[in-house]
């Protein structure tokens, strides 16, 4: 009787090196373009000056890069990680566009 890799639970992965690189890339560049996203989406929404506007997209975009890394990290499957990236990055960026114009 042959076992495959996928019929045991918890089986560790062939090349436990690509799960750290894809946590490092989602970390990294997911990051990037979630706080892009938000400071784009904030400076669009907030009701100031354009410019105080603008610094405070960027501000708090620093934060949520911070915390993006820190959670690609965390004890959830990458692609959960990745997901939890790409979903508020697609809708972030949407509403800046919508809202922008």
């Amino acid at each position: 009787m042959s076992l495959s890799m996928n019929s045991i639970p918890n089986a560790p992965s062939a090349h436990p090196g690509l799960s750290v690189l894809s946590r490092l890339l989602a970390a990294v560049v997911g990051g990037y373009a979630l706080a892009s996203a938000l400071a784009v989406f904030l400076a669009a929404v907030l009701p100031a000056a354009r410019a105080e506007a603008v610094l405070a997209g960027m501000q708090w975009s620093f934060a949520l890069h911070a915390l993006a890394a820190v959670w690609a990290f965390s004890p959830v499957s990458p692609g959960k990680v990745w997901l939890g990236i790409a979903l508020p990055t697609s809708l972030l960026a949407a509403g800046a566009l919508v809202l922008g114009r």
